[in-house]
């Protein structure tokens, strides 16, 4: 009977040993799901983080193409431009539309959108298009895109000369827009920040159907370039009105 108490007990303790061995086991094995989960947790988290900062400006928010929008959001009406500020049609369009277009922007009933290319410097050579187009986004960054784009055109080179490939040029033209011209800005136009953006802009340009400059939709239709019935800024404010 002794014989088979002793027996009885070690097998016991044996049964007890194996169970705490099992019991460290499994608690091992959580700990080590839940340092997996936190570091998966840590790692989503990093992702969010990054992606919140590129959306809010940590990165360069005009290299997907994206055109420059003037005006409010919510407008009844969108006017699409596609422009080179080396265009002489460009300069013409800007010129006899600039008044009415801005006017509809702040009455709320139209926003505009601009895609700036580079046919000229596609076409005829230079880089005055690529250069006046990367201090055009700088100028956005600032808040003060519509003003320096009107400048530029209000002071528009012949298309031969190439002015706007100086860089001196357009830092000076920026001093014609009150509080554009900072060391930031001189930064972004010195350094060309938004190459990329100006190189995939025109790029999409290519592959859009449209050929010319200046190609002007509203709402997604051409409305400019016919030589028939040919649009005039009256025109153009009847048809904005009509969607108000």
């Amino acid at each position: 009977m002794s014989q088979q108490n002793d027996e009885g007990k070690r097998a016991a303790r044996e049964r007890l040993r194996e169970q705490r061995v099992q019991d460290r086991a499994a608690r091992k094995r959580g700990r080590s799901l839940r340092m997996a989960g936190v570091v998966v947790a840590l790692l989503a988290i990093a992702g969010g983080v990054a992606a919140l900062a590129a959306r809010q400006g940590g990165g360069d928010d005009t290299a997907d193409a994206k055109p420059i929008a003037v005006g409010k959001r919510g407008a009844p009406a969108k006017l699409t431009v596609y422009e080179d500020f080396r265009c002489p049609a460009c300069g013409q369009f800007e010129q006899e539309f600039r008044s009415t277009i801005r006017d509809l922007e702040k009455r709320g009933k139209l926003k505009a959108e601009y895609h700036l290319v580079t046919i000229i410097d596609d076409n005829v050579g230079g880089n005055g298009s690529r250069k006046a187009a990367n201090a055009a986004a700088c100028a956005r960054d600032a808040g003060k895109f519509r003003e320096y784009h009107d400048v530029l055109y209000w002071n528009q080179p012949e298309e031969q000369t190439d002015e706007f490939a100086s860089t001196k040029t357009l830092l000076k033209l920026a001093g014609k827009v009150d509080g554009l011209d900072s060391a930031r800005f001189r930064k972004c136009v010195t350094d060309g920040k938004h190459n990329a953006w100006v190189t995939k802009t025109a790029e999409a340009f290519e592959k859009s159907g449209h050929h010319a400059t200046p190609t002007v939709l509203l709402d997604g239709k051409s409305v400019y370039g016919s030589q028939t019935r040919p649009l005039t800024p009256q025109k153009l404010r009847q048809k904005v009105e009509r969607k108000a």
